[in-house]
């Protein structure tokens, strides 16, 4: 469901229920932000709150107010919001906590929170548990306590879980403006998806940025992706988890590979909403995006006056998706003219101090490096400490960049390598100059790189995850012919359901052939897999010794060329998780995976392929044969079509290896754990 949030984030009046320092701070922060509507403190004893008269009860008020802060208990709280949804009011901020954050300690909790959601109805809620919103376009701030942004006409709006993050968040000096500041609290009835599309549907809000916990309701994320897409505004996001421990993995290595966060990293990857591991990096890249949009590509720049400089910005890029291209002709030409034949020519860029405090050779060489081929074109540049030293010189090279932002209208961005080196004054002057105020040279890369990324492509709904089932091991002949069903190549096999039964079916497979205990999990390592390559005897004394009762009889499949592990683990936060890995002993040797969520189409599995460590032995290393990719395809596409027709009761799936060869892929090992 999709509610009209316009009256509680924009509202033109706001009432405030409750008494003391945290009400009498909302209408505080209203003022000093210029708030231009109707403000209602509301109280049944008090007669005045903030220099503002109270009235008695939300009878009282002149009409449905369009945002209230309710800073009461909690069991008052579900009764006014009761009150304020049958009034029609616009929305609520539900700032008392013990709902369903408190279950564990209070039983009374959950309940309490079902009785909230009946009665707010339709009317949206923020919370329960959070601090509520800042509205710096508006002024409108149902906020009661401190907070350090200033009014804007534009900006990024903010979103986070955490009502401390969003305090310190409105704190930063980097230049960046921002509309909204949000915080989502337990999500009792509106998600951060739900939010995001209310903030995006403001025309003032340039980026939208994302603090989240945990997705919740995976539709309402795919709408919101597909949303941003058709307004072209781009999401970036910070998702905690990658620390807590993995999913158990008591059976498969697929458990272990997509354990944890490789679910999260697949979701957001899949809605095109850029990833950052810091909140310093994650404010840069919304500066960036508020200052030019996305980047049309990976390509950057870097221009500095020390080699050092050069140096540190090109080891700060590496092992990140960033490309520094070489100079083309253009640009050395017009580089030569303006830096003269003492300046070695390169990207990135050591200009030297030859035209220091020279701002038109300074402006010269800004615009030359300028070019169709980057997507950023960077100034490396700290200014000295005010306190200690003279800027003057300093600035006169930002007047230079200004200036050649002017002529060109290239996407140019200043770095201050030490973020305390760029001040906020200056930064909110090349802001609305329209050039990037980067603080710190490692956010400034990893901005670049999150800005660069590509737009979701359009994609079949996610499957979404089934419910959780305590499930059974299917032997391992069984999950082959389910798997084969599908058009999964599988080795001719054949079951030995005793000792006696051993010979006959090794004849009916012939020799060479493989023996392979049943009813083990990881078979390889208890020596429950023989490779029968000499006579027949051997292969027989070989399976007795193994420490199982019947045994599967297989083909030897010779000419592998590489060996895969295609996996699928139902992740009950995000959907199934595909996997795909570096198969056999390889697999946790070299933990080389990539994990996508079901279904996958074609482009990115083989996406997924290309960026395994073992892609060169699957596409010929060394003058050797390349995999057949086709039918690498097929066997993976197989897989993935059992679970969308079986995703009930599936719990997880493993083919490994899946070998691969010149000519064909086939499943020499197959696990499904599942509950019918």
């Amino acid at each position: 469901m999709t509610r009209d949030l316009s009256r509680l984030l924009r509202p033109k009046s706001i009432a405030v229920v409750g008494g003391g320092a945290w009400c009498a701070a909302v209408i505080e922060q209203c003022q000093k932000m210029g708030f231009q509507g109707e403000i209602w403190p509301v109280h049944p004893k008090a007669e005045e709150l903030a220099g503002l008269p109270v009235f008695k009860d939300l009878a009282a008020l002149p009409s449905a107010p369009d945002a209230v802060f309710l800073g009461v208990n909690r069991f008052i709280t579900v009764d006014l919001v009761g009150q304020l949804s049958s009034m029609g009011a616009g929305g609520a901020v539900c700032f008392a906590s013990g709902f369903l954050e408190a279950s564990a300690e209070d039983e009374n909790a959950a309940g309490l929170q079902d009785r909230l959601l009946a009665v707010a109805g339709n009317m949206p809620i923020l919370g329960p548990n959070c601090y509520g919103f800042i509205n710096y376009l508006d002024g409108a701030l149902l906020w009661p306590d401190q907070q350090g942004g200033q009014s804007a006409e534009t900006g990024a709006a903010i979103v986070t879980q955490s009502s401390n993050i969003a305090i310190n968040l409105t704190m930063q000096n980097r230049g960046l403006p921002i509309a909204y500041m949000i915080t989502a609290g337990n999500q009792a009835q509106i998600g951060i998806a739900e939010l995001g599309r209310g903030l995006l549907d403001d025309p003032r809000v340039t980026a939208l940025g994302l603090h989240i916990e945990g997705f919740g309701d995976l539709r309402a994320w795919e709408e919101l992706a597909a949303y941003a897409k058709s307004v072209n505004k781009p999401i970036v996001a910070i998702k905690v988890g990658k620390s807590a421990q993995a999913q158990a993995a008591t059976v498969s290595h697929t458990a272990s590979l997509a354990g944890g966060d490789a679910g999260a990293a697949a979701l957001l990857k899949r809605l095109g909403i850029a990833r950052l591991d810091d909140l310093a990096s994650f404010l840069e890249t919304l500066k960036l995006l508020h200052v030019t949009g996305p980047l049309l590509s990976n390509t950057i720049a870097t221009m500095s006056c020390s080699g050092g400089e050069a140096s540190l910005a090109a080891d700060t890029a590496h092992g990140r998706d960033l490309v520094f291209p070489p100079l083309n002709d253009r640009q050395k030409a017009d580089l030569r003219d303006a830096l003269g034949p003492m300046v070695a020519l390169a990207n990135p860029l050591d200009y030297h101090t030859y035209i220091w405090r020279d701002v038109p050779a300074l402006t010269k060489t800004f615009a030359a490096m300028v070019d169709p081929q980057l997507a950023m074109t960077m100034l490396i540049l700290d200014l000295p400490r005010t306190d200690r030293g003279d800027p003057e010189d300093w600035l006169e090279t930002v007047k230079a960049l200004i200036a050649a932002k002017e002529q060109t209208g290239g996407n140019f961005g200043l770095v201050a390598t030490l973020p305390e080196l760029l001040p906020e004054d200056l930064a909110q002057e090349l802001t609305a100059a329209g050039i990037v105020a980067f603080s710190g040279l490692n956010e400034a890369m990893a901005a670049c790189e999150a800005a660069a990324m590509s737009p979701s492509e359009e994609r079949a709904p996610l499957l979404l995850p089934t419910p959780t089932v305590t499930p059974e091991l299917v032997n391992e002949a069984e999950a082959k012919t389910a798997l084969a069903g599908f058009g999964l190549r599988i080795p001719k096999a054949q079951q030995a359901p005793g000792k006696d039964a051993l010979p006959a079916a090794i004849d009916a497979v012939g020799m060479p052939c493989v023996i392979k205990a049943e009813g083990l999990a990881h078979k390889s390592d208890v020596g429950g897999v023989y490779l029968a390559r000499g006579t027949k005897e051997e292969a027989i004394d070989a399976a007795h010794a193994m420490p199982c009762e019947t045994w599967l009889v297989e083909e030897l499949v010779d000419g592998t060329i590489a060996e895969l592990l295609v996996g699928v683990v139902k992740d009950p936060a995000h959907g199934f998780v595909l996997t795909l890995a570096a198969g056999g002993t390889l697999t946790e040797l070299l933990q080389d995976g990539r994990s996508l969520l079901v279904p996958a189409s074609d482009a990115e599995i083989t996406e997924a392929l290309s960026e395994l460590r073992i892609a060169k032995q699957l596409n010929g290393y060394r003058g050797a044969a390349p995999a057949d990719m086709t039918s690498v395809l097929a066997a993976i596409r197989a897989v993935q079509d059992y679970v969308m027709a079986n995703a009930e009761g599936l719990e997880e799936i493993e083919i490994n290896p899946l070998l691969c060869t010149a000519e064909t892929a086939v499943a020499v090992d197959a696990l499904i754990r599942r509950k019918d």
